[in-house]
């Protein structure tokens, strides 16, 4: 028995981690000497809708299909879509059959909480924004939180492995833990020693709301570090928060009243964009948790949509391979590949593998900047 309730890598890549119907479906086609060459295709929503959400996962897909004898096409991490197929695959069905499940995983996941992110980035579009979401997740998928809050244009993030995993550095300053460990009335002691014993690079951020008014607290923090701090955070929770819009305003007034401008608000525990919109005038950075980490999976399927060169497909899903295209308007088109698209139309789909090898580079700063600029082309968050 393992330590831990985790499907390791093997199991992904071998297609066992799948759902048990496709080991059977294997069984029968051998069975029936069966392997036809089928055009599948991963979609959400058949046609537009208006409703646009941002795909990622892009690069474990790849990674999972990267050595059977499939060609796949996809949208570019980083693009958004609405309607119409994000991935497909062509070749024999027996090649895939089984990878599925991990394939919609992958896909899902990240892309529902890169669309988190990205709503939480087109709310703040001045602040800084980072990731404090991987503690309300597995473990084992933290790397995947961080790196699709940073494809949803995010700033940076918590979790320290997901940055060994992502070649990334994590940040942070300090927990209530920290305050608490110290005791009531000690707070200045806590932020000296996290002064004394903190690399000089790290920003000094200050927790000011553990024991008493925030407004005092930040006044604390400021006689105690003086021109050292950078920032106070407050991560007031819910219950004895009241009008957290007032707090900030009033910790913003107390600190320019004594001449202590330049230093920041920064504010979490629980935010969301509208909160984000309603604070970001008063408050310098926050940090957004459960918003990206908790957002709800993108609803795929993988649909064949062609079998040896006929159209097919099941009931409610559209037969025949497709292409999607965006046009400079922000209009998002779904259209029969062996058609001509819109006439101003960019083809979405871009080869990903070819007989199993990925002709593809993937790069997070891409992907977040081509998720912001089709963001204001499509009026994403507005």
């Amino acid at each position: 028995m393992p330590p831990f309730d985790i499907v390791g890598p093997e199991s992904i890549r071998d297609g066992t981690a799948t759902d048990a119907y496709f080991l059977q479906t294997e069984r029968t086609l051998r069975h029936a000497d069966r392997n036809p060459t089928v055009v599948a295709e991963v979609t959400a929503d058949q046609f537009p809708d208006g409703e646009f959400e941002l795909f990622a996962g892009v690069k474990d897909a790849a990674a999972l299909l990267e050595g059977y004898a499939v060609d796949v096409d996809a949208m570019r991490e980083g693009h958004l879509f609405d309607g119409g197929p994000v991935l497909r695959i062509e070749g024999p069905y027996l090649e895939f059959a089984r990878l599925e499940t991990s394939l919609l995983g992958f896909l899902s996941h990240a892309s529902g909480m890169a669309t988190a992110a990205l709503e939480a980035r087109r709310a703040a579009p001045e602040s800084t924004v980072l990731s404090f979401g991987a503690r309300h997740v597995h473990p084992s998928i933290a790397a995947v939180v961080e790196r699709s809050a940073l494809v949803g244009g995010l700033d940076g993030f918590s979790h320290v492995a997901a940055g060994e995993v992502l070649d990334r550095e994590a940040g942070g300053t300090m927990p209530h833990a920290l305050l608490i460990c110290f005791g009531r009335g000690n707070q200045e002691a806590a932020w000296q020693a996290f002064d004394d014993a903190t690399d000089p690079e790290v920003p000094r951020v200050a927790l000011c709301d553990t024991y008493t008014d925030e407004v005092d607290e930040a006044l604390r923090a400021v006689e105690t570090l003086g021109d050292d701090l950078d920032s106070v955070r407050l991560d007031t929770t819910g219950s004895r928060r009241g009008d957290f819009r007032h707090i900030l305003r009033e910790v913003r007034w107390e600190l320019d009243a004594r001449g202590v401008g330049d230093v920041d608000l920064f504010a979490s525990g629980g935010l969301d964009p509208a909160q984000l919109r309603a604070l970001r005038d008063v408050v310098d950075g926050f940090g957004v948790g459960g918003y990206v980490s908790n957002a709800d999976p993108v609803d795929f399927a993988l649909d064949i949509v062609e079998v040896d060169g006929e159209p097919a497909a099941k009931r409610g899903k559209l037969s025949g391979t497709k292409q999607v295209y965006r046009t400079p308007n922000g209009g998002h088109h779904v259209g029969l590949a062996d058609r001509a698209g819109p006439s101003d139309g960019e083809p979405l789909l871009e080869p990903l593998l070819r007989d199993g090898e990925i002709v593809r580079e993937f790069d997070i700063d891409a992907a977040a900047e081509r998720a912001l600029s089709d963001a204001e082309r499509v009026g994403f968050g507005e």
